[in-house]
């Protein structure tokens, strides 16, 4: 899959957040990147999530919020795979941003 289309489904799943949580968002960045840091990693959150976030909170980078393709194509089988599983993904880092952990998000089934 090219990485406009991987791109395109990235912007579907987010575009598929109710758009409630995504006005809730704040300082996050949505970026594709085709190799993670550390393999098997699908998705990555990177910042300070907005349950940490204090008075002090300010001048900062915005958070990052990182979906990869390579990683994600290697465990799928068709497009519609590639569509659910980015999906999941994009769920999964934009809860991190919320402040929800890896486990809650397993107990839920984002994980």
């Amino acid at each position: 899959m090219s990485r406009e289309r991987f791109e395109e489904l990235v912007g579907d799943a987010l575009d598929a957040v109710p758009e409630e949580l995504l006005r809730r968002m704040s300082n996050v960045v949505v970026l594709v990147e085709d190799d993670p840091p550390e393999r098997g990693l699908l998705g990555l959150y990177e910042g300070h999530a907005l349950t940490d976030r204090g008075w002090d909170y300010a001048g900062v980078l915005p958070d990052r919020i990182t979906i990869f393709r390579n990683s994600t194509l290697a465990i799928c089988s068709t497009e519609q795979d590639v569509v659910d599983e980015v999906a999941i993904t994009v769920v999964h880092e934009i809860a991190h941003h919320f402040g929800i952990p890896d486990e809650r998000l397993h107990e839920l089934g984002w994980g």
